[in-house]
């Protein structure tokens, strides 16, 4: 199954809207006149023009795209370096444009851009080749990476290792690693890269080391305590915590606890929206 730019479209994002143009400073020139004799205008000094801020040869994932006037597209873009971008692909829905074949989710890519707006203009694409293509279940896992890129990331927030970690589970899809596994490893970098998860091998309450049997809640703000009666809060075991520190999933506690604390996790810095590839994987494969 090809992935292709249309098959991103149906994530929720908003359009970008067209940056208006500035129109040249005008300047009236005045003089006064004498009655013998006009005074010279002095010299008007010429500008600096400011210089274009251009990025070449940056690696990057296309994520989401959407129509933009007739025969653009507006590209959401995960580049290493600058994190999430937007770029305007002008002509790029046009039947013989070269962008069509290139700008493909899942295939890495050398990029280059102008500007210093929110939207910028893209001025190269290049496929680098690399990656197996995702195909079936894969190809909806790798969709639903770019779902959490898309809602989770802000623009402008270069997160490099995070990138890596991207790389590194399309890979492990395409060759057929286990799913579950793949995006608990993924779902877990992501929140640690954004800043928004602490180090789960201590306790917040105490500053103490987690205990393997000791049973607890993951707090989204603060970090794991012990569990209490009331709670509500998905329950975990230490193991489980320290097994996720370590990205060691081989036990099976382990794999059934972390889907729904990680399910929980996401939620809650969703602000409750949905992730629509997430529910089709609940659906098809109990992810």
């Amino acid at each position: 199954m090809a992935a292709s730019i249309a098959d991103v479209s149906s994530f929720n994002d908003s359009s970008a809207e067209e940056q208006p143009s500035v129109p040249a400073e005008s300047v009236a020139e005045t003089s006064a006149a004498k009655p013998a004799k006009s005074i010279k205008a002095a010299p008007r000094r010429a500008r600096t023009p400011e210089k274009e801020f251009r990025i070449a040869g940056q690696p990057g994932f296309v994520l989401h795209s959407y129509p933009y006037k007739e025969t653009s597209l507006i590209v959401d873009v995960f580049t290493r370096d600058h994190g999430r971008i937007a770029l305007v692909a002008k002509g790029a829905k046009r039947p013989h444009s070269q962008l069509r074949g290139v700008l493909q989710t899942f295939q890495p890519l050398s990029v280059g851009w102008s500007g210093k707006a929110e939207v910028r203009t893209l001025t190269a694409a290049e496929w680098v080749g690399g990656l197996l293509p995702l195909e079936k279940s894969a190809l909806l896992c790798g969709f639903y990476l770019n779902e959490l890129l898309v809602k989770l990331l802000a623009r402008d927030d270069p997160h490099p290792a995070l990138f890596d970690h991207y790389i590194s589970a399309l890979n492990q899809l395409a060759h057929d690693e286990p799913a579950a596994i793949v995006l608990r490893k993924f779902e877990r970098a992501l929140l640690q890269e954004t800043g928004v998860a602490s180090d789960w091998r201590v306790c917040a309450a105490s500053g103490k080391a987690i205990t393997l049997e000791q049973i607890y809640v993951l707090d989204p703000e603060r970090g794991p305590r012990p569990a209490r009666p009331s709670d509500v809060w998905p329950r975990v075991s230490g193991k489980t915590l320290l097994d996720m520190e370590n990205e060691d999933y081989s036990d099976a506690q382990t794999q059934t606890q972390s889907k729904f604390l990680m399910r929980f996790l996401l939620a809650h810095h969703l602000n409750g929206a949905p992730l629509n590839t997430r529910q089709i994987l609940i659906d098809l494969l109990q992810l």
